[in-house]
């Protein structure tokens, strides 16, 4: 259990999903960070999953992966990038892990032969997720997943009432999006939407203590005392959430609101005690909203359809683009369409190609042309992940000549420049894999060391000589090809400590031609932007 001086604000939603729980904790966050306080953010998924990792991009969007090898949901990546703070496997959890632990600890005969039922034994699990692990936060924010009503959250909301009613209501608050939807006929916002919302959450036994009502327009005084009325709340905890065109506009917006000072105000703390500093938010907010030129960017991806499936890639990209006092224009192709029109028609007037991870044989040819596109045209180029490995089997076919070069993943009777990992050291252990076996949580999963080359251009931009950087892939570039590559101008820059593995490839006769196999983008935040794409757009700008 945690101290005593711990205080837990619970962050649910209703009227209809993808309000922006995440990006709501995440800057809430942000802002009690500004007041001084010390802040953890938890996410809690009702589904069934295990974790995302076996999920399709499509239905569920990106899968972010934490330092310790954690599969999440991308609203971690939310909380890394607004609060600093990195996210462990302790800070996300699904019902999928809720039952399975249940379930051995059962079998286990943890339970001395009871009946198991999900009062207590599976709100007791959640509670433990909830309150363990955590050491001296002033604040733990717990997003639950999906929407009042939904089945599968049922237990999530019972086991925060008694969490409630366990430590008492002064370190417990309960905060409620939800949305104000415009009808245009009427001309106003309506409130039943939210009234029925809270009526529903009350019926789990949780009075919201505030609520974040998501709107397209400002919410008038007259329209936030009817839902402080009707909802049993008061009413300067009645929030506007304004759409902004920014998501780093969003502190600055809430705290506006007096978020901070509602937050500050239901635990009895002093505001004035704790002032808020919210500058860096507003500097960064400030360059975004005056860009000194922009920088057109292609993403050749085979997700393109659902840009939550690159969520952290985009990021990234604003990221370097702040960095450089510019904006990104990023132009998301889907690499079919360059398996079936040449890749000049989307690509001559790119000033940087990026080619992101991703699974399956759809649309490889099209990177490959992308990759091509970019290498004969000095455009600069990133691979990250499958991209890297594209890489490296472009420059083999199209350089050095290995017509049959290919990934075993898609091809057991090629040139095997890419193959499958069946072990590699994790921590000071072997970790093993096997054709054939279970795909949830099985790859190379994780922050991993990686040696970079002396004199490479990698070594330049990162001004060291060892990183770490998050991985999550299953085949891996084969170092038995290395000296071909190096033939064709393309050298192996960075590698894992013992040698063995390929982390970054990168061409000598391009101006910046990098590809990497582990994810920069999920390290990238507004404050502390990856070199990588920092140095990218650099040099892209400077290309023109």
């Amino acid at each position: 259990m945690t101290n005593t001086k711990t205080k837990f604000i619970f962050i649910t939603g209703g009227v209809v999903s993808s309000l922006g729980k995440g990006l709501a904790s995440a800057s809430l966050a942000s802002i009690l960070q500004g007041r001084g306080f010390k802040v953890r953010l938890r996410k809690l998924d009702p589904y069934l999953n295990i974790d995302p990792g076996t999920m399709s991009p499509y239905q569920h969007g990106e899968v972010f992966v934490t330092d310790d090898g954690t599969e999440a949901d991308l609203d971690l990546g939310h909380y890394e990038r607004f609060s600093g703070v990195e996210a462990t496997k302790y800070d996300s959890t699904t019902s999928g892990k809720i039952y399975q632990s249940v379930i051995n600890k059962e079998r286990r005969g943890e339970y001395l032969g009871a009946t198991i039922q999900v009062v207590p034994h599976v709100t007791n699990e959640i509670k433990e997720f909830i309150t363990s692990h955590l050491t001296d936060e002033d604040f733990v924010l717990c997003e639950i997943g999906g929407t009042v009503g939904d089945i599968e959250g049922q237990p999530y909301l019972e086991a925060i009432r008694q969490i409630a009613y366990e430590l008492g209501r002064q370190r417990v608050m309960f905060v409620h999006l939800t949305l104000l939807p415009y009808i245009p006929t009427a001309g106003e916002l309506k409130t039943k939407p939210t009234q029925h919302s809270v009526k529903k959450l009350q019926e789990y036994g949780i009075q919201p203590d505030m609520l974040l009502c998501r709107s397209q327009m400002p919410i008038e005084q007259n329209e936030k005392r009817k839902l402080a009325l009707f909802c049993n709340v008061k009413e300067e905890n009645v929030i506007t959430a304004l759409d902004v065109s920014n998501i780093y506009e969003v502190p600055l917006a809430y705290e506006k609101e007096g978020i901070d000072r509602a937050v500050c105000n239901h635990f009895c703390i002093e505001c004035n005690e704790h002032r808020s500093d919210l500058s860096k938010w507003q500097k960064i907010v400030d360059i975004a909203g005056h860009p000194k030129g922009v920088v057109k960017i292609a993403v050749v991806g085979k997700y393109t359809q659902l840009l939550e499936a690159y969520k952290s890639l985009h990021e990234a990209i604003k990221h370097g683009a702040i960095a450089n006092e510019v904006k990104a224009d990023i132009a998301w192709i889907d690499s079919e369409l360059l398996e079936k029109e040449k890749p000049e028609k989307y690509l001559k007037d790119m000033q940087a190609i990026i080619v992101p991870g991703g699974f399956g044989k759809r649309g490889t040819q099209g990177k490959i042309n992308a990759i091509t596109y970019a290498r004969e045209n000095k455009i600069p180029f990133l691979g990250i992940c499958f991209g890297m490995q594209m890489a490296v089997i472009e420059t083999m076919r199209n350089v050095a000549g290995v017509v049959d070069a290919d990934t075993t993943e898609f091809n057991l009777a090629c040139t095997p420049v890419v193959g499958l990992m069946h072990q590699w050291q994790k921590d000071g252990k072997l970790e093993q894999r096997v054709e054939g076996g279970d795909l949830g949580g099985t790859m190379r999963l994780g922050a991993y060391p990686c040696e970079l080359k002396e004199g490479s251009k990698v070594r330049a931009i990162y001004g060291v000589n060892e990183i770490s950087e998050r991985h999550r892939h299953r085949y891996e570039v084969n170092i038995n090809y290395e000296d071909i590559l190096k033939q064709s101008k393309m050298v192996v820059s960075g590698r894992s400590p013992d040698g063995l593995l390929p982390e970054i490839v990168e061409r000598t006769d391009h101006p910046w031609f990098i590809g990497v196999q582990f994810h920069p983008e999920l390290k990238s935040k507004p404050f502390a932007p990856h070199p990588l794409f920092v140095d990218l757009i650099k040099t892209a700008i400077k290309l023109g």
